[in-house]
């Protein structure tokens, strides 16, 4: 409980940071993402940052792309875990932009509920195509995880017309054990 409850102050804090209104936290329609107590090392993303998942989380996604692979479908990360306060950064860089808050909560979660604090939601790229761009359903990567990524746990988190609030994101896949 105590540990919640460092999470649910933390998550208050970055939402005044950024002027989001308190009635949010009781108002949003994607349920609170608390960080994880385990991170494994996976390999560096798409710009050659270091990502971290859990462990299941990392041995589903090895396991899924080595087997996209086998099939000639080439998948890489684009990003993995986000902690509370990279999704903060995320969001105050996009306002320092110019950007209002509630545009840029249609494309990322408020600190809080982001996948990626989970440590088991990853974006997911392949060549040939821009990464975090909605073209991305027309890939082969795409159409290959529409018809494999459950039997690996992963799945689309914010299709297209969801509910949650969050625009549709093709190269958004979470891991559910």
């Amino acid at each position: 409980m105590q540990k919640q409850n460092e999470f649910l102050h933390r998550v208050r804090q970055a939402h005044q940071a950024l002027g989001i209104p308190e009635t949010f936290l009781s108002e949003c329609r994607m349920p609170l993402c608390n960080e994880p107590d385990e991170l494994a090392d996976t390999e560096t993303d798409f710009y050659d940052r270091p990502q971290q998942l859990t462990p299941a989380a990392r041995s589903a996604w090895m396991k899924m792309k080595q087997a996209a692979g086998t099939e000639g479908v080439e998948l890489f990360l684009i990003s993995a875990f986000r902690s509370l306060a990279y999704q903060q950064h995320l969001i105050t860089r996009k306002l320092a932009a110019g950007q209002s808050i509630d545009v840029i909560l249609k494309v990322n979660a408020a600190p809080g509920f982001s996948e990626h604090h989970t440590g088991r939601a990853i974006d997911i790229g392949t060549p040939g195509c821009g990464a975090l761009v909605e073209e991305f359903e027309n890939t082969k990567a795409f159409e290959w995880l529409t018809r494999r990524a459950c039997e690996f746990k992963f799945a689309l988190s914010y299709p297209r017309g969801n509910d949650l609030g969050i625009d549709y994101e093709p190269w958004h896949w979470c891991f559910h054990p």
